[in-house]
This record gives C-alpha cells, sequence and structure tokens, in this order.
C-alpha cells in the first residue's frame, strides 16, 4: 500500500535529542531548526496530496451516510495515514543521517 518505501526507520515516538547534535552541520541551532521545519512541512503537504489523491477515488456527487460508514477499504487507508510517523519526526532524523540538502545563500 506504501508508495515511499524509501522512507528512514523513524521512532513512533518523541525521542530526546542532544542538542549539539542538532547544528553540527550549520554551527546555529536556529537554522538547523529552521531547515527541519521546512522539510517537515513539504513531507506533510506530500503525505496530504497523496492521501487526498487516494481518498478523492472514493467520492461520489451522492454519497449517504451509510455508504460512508462501510466503505472498509476507505477506512484502511484512513488508518494507515494516521500510523505513520509524524513529519517533523522523519524530518529530524534525515537531518541527523544527512539525507536534506541545504544552503545558505547569505553564507556563500
Amino acid at each position: 500500500m506504501s508508495t515511499n518505501t524509501n522512507k528512514p526507520a523513524v521512532a513512533s515516538s518523541t525521542v530526546t535529542r542532544d542538542l549539539r547534535e542538532l547544528d553540527k552541520g550549520t554551527d546555529n541551532i536556529y537554522e538547523s531548526l529552521v531547515i527541519m521545519a521546512k522539510r517537515a512541512n513539504q513531507i506533510s503537504n506530500n503525505i496530504k496530496e497523496e492521501l487526498h489523491q487516494k481518498l478523492s477515488e472514493f467520492a461520489s456527487s451522492n454519497d449517504n451516510l451509510e455508504e460512508v460508514f462501510e466503505n472498509r477499504e476507505q477506512i484502511e487507508i484512513s488508518k494507515y495515514y494516521e500510523r505513520l510517523p509524524k513529519p517533523t519526526l522523519v524530518a529530524v532524523q534525515e537531518f541527523l543521517e544527512d539525507k536534506i540538502y541545504y544552503r545558505n545563500p547569505t553564507k556563500e
């Protein structure tokens, strides 16, 4: 069911991080946080777009209440996306593994 098979293994809950690890690449914790936040937004938008595409297949102009509750495939798709790791956790993991490309034009 997953189209993103290249996702890194990410903890499913919050993990305490050493701040010194987060600013190794940038020498600035705030810049690192901005990079991770922007990446988390990208991941979130991609997941949202993918989910809307899959759920749009089930949309019809004359939905009634009974049809919505009986569509098991739609429910399974929604449950799958609910179980995915949070975009912020994925972004932090990618940043720590140097999988995010970033540049600061003011330093160039």
